[in-house]
């Protein structure tokens, strides 16, 4: 017996989450992956976006991996910033309710001001203490107002073997200087797109076999366990090996390394919802490091 498989709207192909969400894709069967570029459907266009809903064939679900990312750029793009992280969110939300389909849309944990002393849960106050981060939480309110099917999903400090992230500059710093200052005081959960991805796959199974309004709502997915940004620099260097280990790390306050935006002091993000409803646990974050670490040719597994 075959069964047809999934039909799911990607917008976003060439970041970290869109590239990893390509590759897990192709090796599904029971999925069919329709991925939307930048020059197919840009986000500063609402229009394009809301279009290209409209006009897809059958759909069992969509999939949002495009944001403005630039952090300390947004402070001063910010009309840029809100176009493309509530605007455009809020025509596409119109769309998927329009066409009576889910949406995951993944959302940040620069929602939170990071002022909480443990880990955030997703019904926790929200705060963002940038411009990024209250865009991000505009967009999330658009699809609250506009969709009751929608899975946001908050993560934190994403990293893959694709495109740019924190893991691939600091061994690119480690071979080029003897000391690499790197901050101390900010709390949070490291993420691989790679899981990630996983994650939103099997959302999409499920939500889009079983439309139970039960589980529609807001959850948060991050690596498994808690670090400082300087001792996730520390492990990665460890799992390098010794041919990477000639910088040293020098630890550093927020305040010695000032940036025009904000940044929370805590990103630890609870996961118990996810595990509970979907049945997703996020392995350490350690793990998920080792598994980009050997895919990059820098460990030997």
């Amino acid at each position: 017996m075959t069964t047809t498989p999934l039909a799911l709207l990607q917008f976003g192909a060439s970041g970290q989450l869109g590239q990893e969400l390509l590759r897990a894709s192709a090796n599904e069967n029971d999925i069919h992956l329709t991925i939307l570029s930048r020059a197919e459907a840009d986000f500063a266009n609402p229009n394009e976006i809301e279009a290209a809903v409209l006009g897809a064939p059958a759909l069992d679900a969509v999939i949002n991996a495009v944001a403005y990312t630039a952090v300390d750029r947004a402070e001063s793009e910010q009309a840029l910033a809100w176009r493309i992280n509530a605007e455009t969110v809020e025509r596409l939300a119109r769309a998927c309710q329009a066409r009576q389909v889910p949406l995951i849309h993944v959302s940040t944990d620069y929602v939170y001001d990071g002022s909480k002393a443990g880990p955030y849960v997703e019904s926790d106050g929200t705060n963002p203490i940038n411009v990024y981060g209250q865009t991000k939480l505009a967009g999330e309110e658009m699809i609250r107002t506009h969709l009751a099917a929608h899975v946001i999903l908050r993560t934190s400090w994403l990293f893959g073997a694709s495109g740019q992230n924190f893991v691939k500059t600091m061994l690119r710093l480690g071979a080029e200087r003897d000391e690499i200052r790197v901050v101390d005081d900010q709390w949070g959960s490291p993420t691989s797109a790679r899981d990630l991805a996983g994650a939103i796959l099997e959302i999409a199974r499920q939500i889009a076999v079983v439309r139970d309004a039960r589980v529609f709502g807001t959850y948060h997915f991050a690596g498994s366990g808690e670090t400082t940004w300087r001792r996730f620099a520390e492990e990665i260097f460890r799992q390098a090996g010794p041919a990477r280990m000639r910088a040293r790390i020098v630890p550093i306050p927020s305040a010695d390394y000032p940036t025009p935006a904000r940044r929370p002091a805590n990103s630890r993000l609870n996961t118990d919802k996810i595990r509970a409803t979907f049945g997703i646990s996020p392995p350490s974050w350690q793990t998920s490091l080792a598994t980009m670490l050997a895919e990059l040719g820098e460990i030997r597994r």
